[in-house]
């Protein structure tokens, strides 16, 4: 439902009663993934899409009779027609288990303020009953990430405290996935969750104030990353230079990285070329948790790159994580067309993608979600 979260909380702000059509299972190959929400409003207005338009139209049309009859929340599931391609399934192959549920503003308070901070760009999660006891199926209770504190109820503490702390814990881990919890000693009722989270963005620390870092930096704030390009020379580290940056530093790189906060879902992109900038740097990067490190130079820098890294006393098993030369090979010749290579092994990496033409590969084209 966070995709859409700058819509349902004008609505919710403006008492307008809506349904809301959330995939909350994916199995196999499907467009969108769980979370991903459709809303249609009393006079027919709707925002989202729940397939990429496989199904939209016969989940509008449930979404009007719920809001009509306003019933109980209704889970359907949709699937490929092997019989005929263009009747309501999904052509892609997978299967979406939707939940379709009635939504009123008078009753969702705390929903209108963890949207309201998703759509400001603030660290919220909202947990989702997705299957348990009738009475509960749709309730959704929301946690903050800037403090301890959390909006809604079950109605039930132990339930309340179980879905509190898994939701807290995926919100840590930027990860909107389906979860279980309860059916122990401590949360008798067994639930299933879908946590739909809305965390910091991702960083991408661009390494180097060159031509390359300008077009590089806008594909990177394109796709959503929080971009700070740094660099030790302040005659090329300018705001002016890099307009898409978020922050331009001025530093020593590995003084920077040190200093700076990382985790799982940062990328580290080396473009300075230069050997006196590039091997404590590098030296720092590879051993951090993050999620990417590339470094830009021919097979020849490379080569010389490693040798240095190993007299730095770089282990293998680090080194192996170096991409280097940085970038899939689209034979780029310009920065725009290095910074869209260089994007397409983070996505790659990200989504243990290959990076081979999909014409060249078979089985599915959208990641299978267990």
């Amino acid at each position: 439902m966070l995709n859409i979260a700058d819509t349902l909380s004008l609505w919710l702000r403006k008492a307008r009663p809506f349904t809301l059509a959330t995939v909350v299972g994916v199995s196999g190959s499907a467009p969108l993934p769980p979370g991903t929400s459709l809303a249609v409003a009393a006079d027919g207005e709707a925002v989202g899409s729940i397939s990429g338009g496989c199904v939209e139209g016969a989940v509008y049309e449930l979404c009007q009779q719920v809001l009509q009859s306003g019933g109980p929340p209704v889970l359907t599931r949709f699937g490929y027609s092997d019989d005929d391609a263009f009747a309501v399934g999904l052509t892609c192959g997978g299967e979406l288990e939707v939940l379709v549920q009635l939504v009123h503003p008078a009753d969702r308070s705390h929903l209108t303020l963890a949207l309201e901070r998703a759509a400001g760009g603030r660290p919220v999660a909202v947990a989702q009953i997705a299957d348990g006891p009738d009475d509960l199926i749709g309730r959704t209770v929301s946690v903050y990430g800037s403090c301890n504190a959390h909006s809604g109820s079950l109605g039930r503490s132990r339930e309340d405290q179980a879905v509190v702390s898994q939701a807290r814990a995926l919100l840590r881990a930027g990860r909107t996935t389906r979860v279980q919890v309860g059916g122990d000693g401590a949360c008798p009722e067994k639930l299933t969750l879908l946590v739909h989270t809305h965390a910091a963005r991702p960083r991408m620390l661009i390494f180097g104030a060159v031509d390359f870092a300008a077009a590089l930096s806008q594909a990177g704030a394109f796709l959503g990353y929080h971009v700070t390009v740094c660099d030790a020379r302040p005659v090329f580290a300018t705001a002016a230079r890099f307009p898409h940056a978020d922050e331009v530093v001025v530093d020593w790189p590995h003084r920077y990285l040190a200093s700076t906060e990382v985790d799982a879902r940062t990328a580290v992109c080396v473009l300075t070329h230069d050997a006196k900038f590039d091997i404590p740097l590098l030296r720092l990067a590879l051993g951090l948790p993050v999620g990417y490190v590339g470094a830009m130079g021919s097979r020849r820098t490379h080569d010389h790159r490693l040798v240095r890294l190993r007299e730095a006393g770089v282990p293998e098993e680090q080194l192996v994580r170096l991409r280097s030369p940085i970038g899939l090979d689209l034979q780029a010749g310009t920065p725009e067309e290095t910074a869209i290579s260089i994007i397409a092994e983070i996505v790659a990496d990200s989504n243990s993608g290959s990076g081979r033409r999909l014409s060249q590969v078979s089985g599915p084209i959208h990641r299978r979600v267990a």
